[in-house]
């Protein structure tokens, strides 16, 4: 399943990530599977709350979470960029689909 979503189908998830060396390219790989499979998601379900969304991605945050051994043992970590990155992905997600979300509460669940 694609995203259909015009605004998402074309967007550079994690670019600042990309750009930097310190973030191994197949790591952030998998940060980006995340963020497609929660637009698909979001797609799928169509929350009609916050709350409803926040869960859906409250689900992704965890995922990122387990992802920061593998970040470690590979001599990175999730750290200030990463954050920024993966926080300003999950905010533009949000209103590419018309939700005027905190971005805080977005990731709250987040260990990084």
């Amino acid at each position: 399943m694609d995203i259909k979503n015009e605004k998402l189908k074309t967007y550079s998830f994690l670019a600042d990530m990309y750009k930097d060396s310190y973030f191994p390219n197949f790591l952030v790989d998998k940060g980006k599977v995340i963020l497609i499979e929660l637009c698909i998601l979001i797609e799928k379900e169509e929350p009609k709350t916050l709350p409803e969304l926040y869960k859906l991605t409250h689900a992704a945050t965890d995922k990122f979470n387990g992802l920061e051994e593998e970040f470690g043992e590979n001599e990175s970590e999730i750290e200030t960029a990463a954050r920024e990155s993966i926080a300003g992905d999950f905010a533009f997600i949000a209103k590419a689909y018309g939700y005027d979300a905190d971005i805080e509460e977005l990731i709250a669940t987040r260990d990084w």
